[in-house]
């Protein structure tokens, strides 16, 4: 008796509890809607039961409002083999791909209940089942999928009469991908005191939107939760399409970065992301113009929507005028004339107007080409009555004309004058050149050549001469050089973004498409178009929402630094977009992307000249950053950015570079860690980054380059890779590297950072080997002495040389998963695997291209060290 009035006591607690503990149903989001809700289910909710008694019960309870719900309820848990099942009726599914079940529920604690220890349980399932139609009469248990086990994370012993008050468990789950028309959803009990509260069945959209004037209709989110769906918006009313719009959706119901514009007709201008049409007295006239208008001095419009002003009368405005031009009465320049005409200059003078209107405050100068027929002409202003026209072209005919300006504004241009330039400027006697005097001419500009000359050479062969004493001299007695300066010094480092940044105006961007997402939003690409500048192709980075104000410094930093280069190997800022949402960093656009990836797609299609070149683009810029004192820290191949003309630039300036105490031995970046494999010993163990760490990490790019982006130090780990360099170890060549190259790679690895090369001598390094190809043709596999990391060591003299086991060959160079592949094909020694060809190892099954060069690279080495000790045997 005592446990059943128990059960009864725990029944009367839901109800109890359910009452006291509704809260109002929540508003709904604008990106959900609603497939089913229990809770505005008017009268009974008639959901099957099974079995129909002794299971689920519904039950009418009233909420805080004292309006009725339907809930449904049990609390089986005296018996064992709970089976009890409720099923929803059919759900349409609309056009939803994912739907979402948020379950509010009271759960009754087992250990609340005696004499009830292996019956109660204190979860329940939930179950769905697709359908074309509504025609499940009964619950098949084998034919619906389970969602998963439904747990409480809070559950209830008691409730007192007189504090009623309990909190619900809420609990959401998704599913996908939906395909049928409709579905059912079915809650299995197993034997727990649960009262189902509500029910509510929704799915997730991107709600309409208007972005840059287009809109963009309500759009279901993709099926996958990591899906994007690309939606093209409709221009608003009186707007057209300047560049295509496009959103992407994102699988939480939110849009991502705008694509594209549409621009207010004229005659419109844009206000509360709507066309509003230009009140009297106002004009737009072209759809590129700002907002409407006042009218210009002396000119009206007598509508709305205007596109230009009507001049007021006795006033005139000049058909090339713009519409922004003040009309004016009339005042004409009446003659215009040349003097002191020379091959690249001449001077003009004019008439003051006969009647101007009012004191002429300037002259304005207009000339063009002939042949141009005014499509391309310039503009001189002067307060004088004349002016001198330079920078013209030899014995070209051009056009002038000029017009006065008053405070009433500008008057007509006068008729064209035409004038032209001279060949050779030279004294002219009686009409005709001194033959003289062009003869000295002549003579003069041979002398001046010669010297121009000589003094290059000069230059040239001083410059080639260096010496790491005399560098450092020249360097600390160099005035005026620019030297690096950390935004994070300042007190405030918005200071450091004014200084190093220019700011752009958001309506000078055109976002075309999404290339990538980084480390603090969106990565897009697009076009920039300045003032009086052509337009051009950008990269975009922008900074997500709900940022927060260090988030937002430390996204700007990279633009602080980048700010200060000019270098062309290194990432050129265009400015930053601090002023409005969403926060932007712009940069020139690299058409081919990181280096690493550009070499794999590209593999063995460039000459040694070709990747030279390359490197010595790179040592180029890191030569700049020495000079000014910059560390980059994080060099390497991914972080080296190609343009479409194969153009290398250094990039990636936005990193904090803390290193920590870690077992793989990598710091740690906002971009995430990044391995050793790239880093200075020195730096890993002592921290000291230097100009001499990045030289080491230069070597390794070279080793890259080479390679065609093979990973360095291939499948060892990085423990084994910093015990390796300890040891001695450096990486071989690459197949057909040259010998000179990977003699360089080593001399960037010296362990004193002291002996390392400076990009100074680097960057001469390889200007001696493109201008001497010859040197590029003898590989590392044809050097007459073997190579630091061969495998083997050299037998004594007068010994037969031997080179060891395959199986410890294959260890060393990381590869030993192909141990079988040798010993099924029967190459047991090391003399067998020298004449392998790329052919061999595919036949043995080792197809993967990169490990096949560095086996082969591996066997060259082999058999050079061999050569090397059979030439230099000592006879007996």
């Amino acid at each position: 008796m005592a446990l059943m009035a128990g059960i009864i006591y725990a029944l009367a607690s839901l109800f109890l509890g359910i009452c006291a503990g509704l809260s109002a149903p929540r508003n709904l989001p604008a990106n959900e809607v609603t497939l089913l809700d229990s809770r505005s289910v008017q009268g009974d909710l008639a959901w099957v039961a099974s079995p129909t008694e002794g299971g689920w019960e519904e039950v009418s309870i009233m909420d805080e409002k004292n309006s009725p719900i339907r809930t449904y309820q049990v609390c089986n848990v005296m018996e064992p083999n709970q089976n009890n099942w409720l099923r929803t009726h059919w759900i349409r599914r609309g056009a939803a791909q994912r739907i979402y079940i948020e379950i509010k529920f009271t759960l009754r604690d087992c250990n609340s209940l005696p004499g009830v220890i292996g019956t109660c349980k204190e979860t329940f399932n939930l179950y769905y089942l697709e359908s074309d139609s509504d025609n499940e009469r009964y619950t098949h248990e084998s034919r619906f999928t389970k969602i998963d086990t439904v747990a409480a994370d809070e559950s209830f012993t008691q409730v007192d009469i007189g504090d009623r008050i309990m909190k619900l468990n809420t609990e959401i789950r998704d599913v996908g991908v939906l395909s049928r028309a409709g579905f059912y959803l079915a809650f299995q009990d197993v034997g727990a005191c649960i009262a189902l509260v509500s029910v509510h069945v929704f799915y997730k959209k991107c709600p309409l939107a208007v972005r840059n004037l287009a809109q963009f209709p309500d759009t279901v989110t993709g099926a996958d939760m990591s899906s994007l769906v690309e939606v093209r918006g409709s221009c608003v009313n009186q707007s057209e399409e300047q560049e295509v719009p496009k959103m992407y959706c994102g699988a939480d119901g939110e849009w991502l970065v705008p694509i594209g514009n549409c621009l207010c007709n004229p005659g419109y201008e844009e206000r509360n992301e709507q066309c509003q049409v230009c009140k009297v007295g106002f004009y737009r006239s072209l759809s590129s113009d700002g907002g409407c208008r006042k009218c210009p001095l002396h000119s009206y419009s007598m509508k709305e929507g205007a596109t230009s002003c009507d001049c007021d009368k006795g006033y005139y405005r000049s058909e090339t005028d713009p519409a922004a031009m003040p009309c004016t009465p009339p005042s004409t320049v009446m003659m215009v004339q040349s003097k002191d005409i020379t091959r690249h200059t001449l001077s003009l003078f004019w008439d003051k107007p006969e009647k101007p209107n009012g004191v002429i405050l300037e002259y304005e100068v207009k000339y063009y080409e002939k042949d141009q027929n005014e499509r391309s002409y310039r503009i001189v202003k002067t307060t004088s009555r004349s002016t001198d026209i330079t920078d013209l072209t030899p014995l070209t005919s051009y056009v002038f004309h000029v017009r006065a300006r008053t405070a009433a504004g500008y008057g007509e241009f006068s008729a064209p004058f035409e004038f032209s330039t001279n060949t050779v400027a030279a004294p002219v006697v009686g009409g005709v050149v001194s033959s003289a005097v062009l003869l000295l001419l002549v003579a003069g500009c041979v002398v001046v050549l010669l010297l121009i000359l000589i003094i290059t050479f000069i230059i040239t062969k001083r410059r080639s001469k260096y010496s790491k004493t005399k560098q450092a001299e020249e360097k600390n007695l160099q005035p005026g050089v620019r030297i690096y300066v950390d935004p994070y010094t300042y007190e405030d480092p918005n200071q450091a973004i004014r200084e190093f940044a220019k700011e752009i105006n958001t309506s000078c961007i055109k976002i075309e498409k999404v290339i990538g997402i980084g480390e603090f939003g969106e990565v897009c690409s697009g076009r920039l178009k300045l003032p009086g500048k052509r337009e051009i192709c950008v990269a975009i980075k922008t900074l997500k929402a709900g940022f927060t104000e260090q988030q937002r410094l430390d996204f700007l930093s990279e633009a602080s630094v980048i700010g200060q280069f000019d270098h062309p190997n290194i990432i050129h800022l265009e400015g930053v977009v601090t002023k409005c949402k969403p926060v932007m960093i712009i940069t020139e656009y690299m058409e081919n992307g990181s280096l690493d990836m550009f070499l794999r797609k590209n593999d063995g299609r460039f000459t040694v000249i070709q990747l030279v070149g390359i490197l010595r683009g790179i040592a180029s810029g890191m030569k700049y950053l020495s000079d000014m004192s910059y560390v980059h820290r994080d060099l390497a191949a991914r972080n080296i950015l190609v343009n479409s003309n194969l153009v290398c630039k250094v990039s990636d300036f936005g990193m904090s570079r803390v290193l920590e105490d870690e077992p793989e031995g990598a710091y740690t970046t906002r971009g995430g860690k990044i391995p050793i494999r790239w880093t200075a010993p020195e730096a890993i163990t002592y921290r000291k980054f230097t100009s001499a760490s990045d030289v080491w990490s230069y070597g390794i790019v070279m080793w890259e380059v080479m390679s065609y982006g093979e990973r360095p130090y291939w499948d060892m780990s990085n423990q084994d890779v910093i015990k390796a360099i300890e040891e001695g170890y450096r990486l071989p060549p690459p197949m057909e590297c040259p010998l000179a190259l990977h003699q360089l790679m080593l001399e960037c690895w010296m362990r004193e950072r002291a002996d390392r090369p400076k990009f100074s001598q680097i960057v001469n390094m390889l200007d001696k080997l493109i201008r001497n190809p010859a040197t590029l043709k003898r590989t590392a596999g044809d050097a007459s002495r073997p190579h630091p990391s061969t495998l083997h060591h050299a037998p004594s003299e007068g010994s037969a040389p031997s080179l060891g086991s395959v199986d410890d060959w294959l260890k060393i160079i990381g590869l030993e998963q192909y141990r079988e592949n040798f010993s099924t094909a029967g190459f047991c020694s090391l003399e067998s695997v020298l004449p392998m060809s790329h052919e061999d190892l595919a036949k043995m099954g080792i197809s993967c291209s990169a490990h096949q060069r560095k086996i082969l690279s591996s066997a060259q080495e082999l058999l050079s060290g061999m050569h090397h000790r059979q030439d230099t045997k000592v006879p007996v």
